[in-house]
C-alpha cells in the first residue's frame, strides 16, 4: 500500500548508506556528517545503539554469509570493519584518500573501495581483510555498479563529469563517458544474476 508505518528519528545529521544484519533483524546506517553509525532494530522500529566512527563514514556493506560490516570513511581514508552484534570496531583497513563507496565482487571474495580524492580503486580480500591491489583510475570514482558477469565496473567520476568503465580483471579504465556536472550514483540493469543488488 506504500503507507508509512513509522518514522525512526536519528539525532545525528547525515544518515546515508546502510546494510542489513544477516538475520534481517536490524540495520546499520552511517551518519556521514556526524562521524557516527547507528543500529535500528527492525522488529521494534527503534534506534537501539550508536557509535562514534572515524570522521565521514559513508558506504556500508555486509558481504553474504558474513556477520562483519565494512564501512568506508572518506575522512580517515579507509574502511572500518565492525562487528555489529558486539557493536565494536574490529579493524581499520587503509585504502586511499577519500574512501567513499564499496562494491562486492560477484565471486563474493573481494570488495572494491573507491578512493574519490586520489582517483583510485582499492581491492580488498574479504577473508584476510588486506588490500591486494590498487587501480589507478584517475578522476574521482564515487558510487558504481558491476555488470551481471562481474567483469566490468561502471562508476561515476563525481567531480570530473564522467562515468568510468573499468575492467575488473585488469583494473584498467576501458572507457570514460562524458556526463553532466557531478554524477553521483548509477545503476546497471539488470544489475546481477538475479540474486542481489548491492550497487548505489
Amino acid at each position: 500500500t506504500w503507507k508509512l508505518i513509522k518514522s525512526v528519528p536519528v539525532e545525528w545529521p547525515g544518515v546515508d548508506h546502510l546494510a542489513f544484519s544477516r538475520d534481517g533483524s536490524y540495520l546499520v546506517a552511517s551518519c556521514e556528517w556526524s562521524g557516527r553509525i547507528v543500529k535500528v532494530d527492525l522488529r521494534k522500529l527503534e534506534l537501539v545503539a550508536d557509535m562514534a566512527l572515524g570522521k565521514l563514514p559513508v558506504d556500508v556493506v555486509r558481504p553474504p554469509r558474513q556477520n562483519l560490516m565494512f564501512i568506508a570513511d572518506q575522512g580517515v581514508h579507509g574502511v572500518f570493519v565492525v562487528d555489529p552484534d558486539a557493536w565494536k570496531i574490529i579493524e581499520f583497513i587503509p585504502t586511499g584518500r577519500g574512501t567513499h563507496g564499496i562494491l562486492l565482487s560477484h565471486d563474493e571474495k573481494s570488495l572494491y573501495a573507491s578512493n574519490r580524492d586520489e582517483g583510485s580503486i582499492s581491492v580488498i580480500d574479504i577473508e584476510s581483510r588486506k588490500v591486494t591491489a590498487k587501480w589507478k583510475t584517475g578522476g574521482s570514482p564515487d558510487m558504481g555498479q558491476l555488470s551481471p558477469d562481474g567483469r566490468h565496473m561502471w562508476i561515476s567520476s563525481r567531480y570530473h563529469s564522467a562515468v568510468l568503465a573499468i575492467d575488473t580483471t585488469t583494473g584498467k579504465v576501458i572507457a570514460r563517458i562524458p556526463t553532466d556536472k557531478e554524477p553521483h550514483g548509477l545503476t546497471y540493469f539488470p544489475s546481477s544474476r538475479g540474486t542481489r543488488s548491492l550497487g548505489h
